[in-house]
């Protein structure tokens, strides 16, 4: 069944409507300066769709609280919780197929990117189970997705691009269909911006930007002068889920509005000079200072300290010491509990913390307890050892220390693939085939492996190339190690897999 939503009317005065279930496969791009309707025409699209499909709203300004009162979307404010609450949010929200807005008023824009990639994520990492269909709309997401960095730390930054980028690239087979709103296309990452197969096009005066919306609507340079004349609420659309030619339509009314309307004329107050000065430069009231109340002795506090006063006294039992070479041996046992997981034979398509949590049993019952890795450095560990390397090789060669750097450009599940592709180039291997690449990175898709080494490719990384026979070399930019030649359509067990 087709679910046509009614956008508005065409400047013919046809209805203008949007296929709901071709939008959730194709992705929208809307663009338009301030002023121009963006968030008039987001507010119908979801008031339109709310019956048909679960939404989420990513709302830096907080627009979108008033849809909670009409339609019965749970308003998140994320100023009152913590990154990993509201990643459990996000998952529990997917899995319970609940609407929300994740209202990010009142943060600086580092806590507003923070958050937002945490939200992001759960609905992202979600199981497979919970893969319903569902909107992902994010309003101003140039604050999100920055095409180049901000005042933001470089962290913040890779955090909300890694969500954006698996919103819009990777969110389509997981049911998350990403709605885009930005006053300037060119200062939204290019990569994110690409994903998009829908537009509608507002009103806008830059000439760059200007440019860059004919270009995505098949339009002439000629014709981009017409994105000046757009009035407030006009919109060019194209996409197979809007129109096959370039339309222009009109966003019609909504039933919710905003909590902060459009600015009105309204007739200023009538009062004498005297008066206004009398009321405006009045002293400030005085500072009420509270007087500190002394608090009485708690009984909790006086054994506290009477416990620290005891382990003052008593000596410090000294630590036993551990020579170099048990701490080598512990590693090497760390190491090999590690392969022993990794070959297991659906170890690569495992979820990290299921494998982490079989990984600490296992050092338990080796007597590693002490020696551990927290979650985070056994996920480096792993990207080591699905690369093929030794952590005593990835830590000794200076090389591999600029390999790791160039590899932490990339989203956390994409680097091993990359320092696979690192390693077989140092040694001069062939270079492995989509099987061997795809199972690096977790996937049994040899689909998603040649996009990812084409997404790795536009990062400026790496350089693929296929000789007459169809073999593919890669090349690493800058250090000039090249793979040799290898056939892409080999399996894993005849070319030899360098992911474990």
């Amino acid at each position: 069944m087709t679910v046509a939503i009614e956008m508005g009317h065409t400047t013919a005065g046809a209805p203008a409507t949007l296929d709901l279930e071709e939008l959730l496969a194709t992705r929208l791009l809307v663009q338009g300066n301030s002023g121009s309707g963006k968030s008039h025409l987001l507010r119908r699209l979801l008031e339109q769709s709310a019956p048909w499909v679960q939404q989420t709203i990513i709302d830096p300004e907080g627009d979108f609280v008033s849809l909670g009162d009409r339609y019965g979307h749970l308003v998140i404010d994320a100023e009152e919780h913590t990154e990993r609450g509201l990643q459990s949010a996000g998952e529990r929200a997917r899995i319970h197929r609940v609407s929300t807005v994740l209202n990010l008023e009142g943060l600086d824009a580092e806590n507003q990117m923070r958050r937002a990639a945490a939200f992001l994520g759960g609905l992202f990492e979600v199981a497979r189970d919970h893969w319903y269909p569902m909107l992902v709309v994010v309003d101003e997401a140039q604050l999100f997705a920055p095409a180049v960095a901000g005042e933001v730390s470089d962290e913040a930054r890779k955090l909300s691009l890694g969500a954006m980028t698996n919103l819009m690239c990777r969110g389509r087979k997981r049911g998350l269909a990403g709605i885009i709103a930005t006053q300037r296309l060119a200062k939204l990452a290019k990569n994110v911006a690409a994903e998009a197969s829908n537009f509608l096009m507002g009103r806008t005066f830059l000439d760059i930007d200007m440019a860059r919306a004919a270009d995505l609507l098949g339009m002439e340079r000629r014709q981009a002068e017409a994105f000046r004349d757009l009035e407030r609420g006009q919109f060019m659309a194209l996409g197979p889920a809007l129109s096959r030619r370039p339309l222009g339509l009109r966003i019609g009314p909504t039933d919710t509005s905003p909590r902060n309307g459009t600015p009105r004329l309204m007739a200023m107050p009538e009062s004498a000079l005297e008066d206004a000065r009398a009321i405006i430069l009045a002293a400030p009231p005085p500072e009420t200072v509270r007087p500190q109340r002394r608090s009485s002795p708690d009984l909790l506090d006086q054994l506290m300290a009477a416990k620290s006063a005891a382990l003052e006294i008593r000596p410090e039992p000294a630590e036993p010491q551990i020579s170099a070479e048990d701490l080598a041996e512990r590693r090497e046992r760390v190491d090999r509990v590690l392969r022993a997981i990794l070959a297991q034979p659906d170890a690569g398509f495992r979820v990290i913390g299921v494998l982490y949590q079989e990984f600490v049993v296992r050092c338990r019952i080796e007597g590693l307890a002490s020696v551990v890795p927290d979650l985070p450095e056994f996920r480096r560990m792993l990207t080591r050892a699905r690369a093929g390397l030794g952590s005593d090789m990835a830590a000794g060669d200076d090389a591999w220390q600029d390999v790791s750097v160039r590899a932490s450009l990339l989203p956390d599940d994409m680097q091993g693939v990359f320092m696979m592709i690192a390693r077989a180039a140092k040694e001069g291997w062939p270079c492995p085939s989509d099987a061997a690449i795809a199972r690096a990175y977790g996937s049994h898709s040899l689909r998603r492996a040649r996009r990812l080494l084409t997404y790795i490719e536009e990062q400026g990384l790496i350089v693929c190339q296929l000789d007459g026979t169809g073999r593919r070399t890669v090349t690493l930019v800058e250090l000039a190690w090249a793979t040799a030649p290898g056939d892409p359509n080999a399996g894993e067990v005849e070319q030899g897999s360098l992911a474990l």
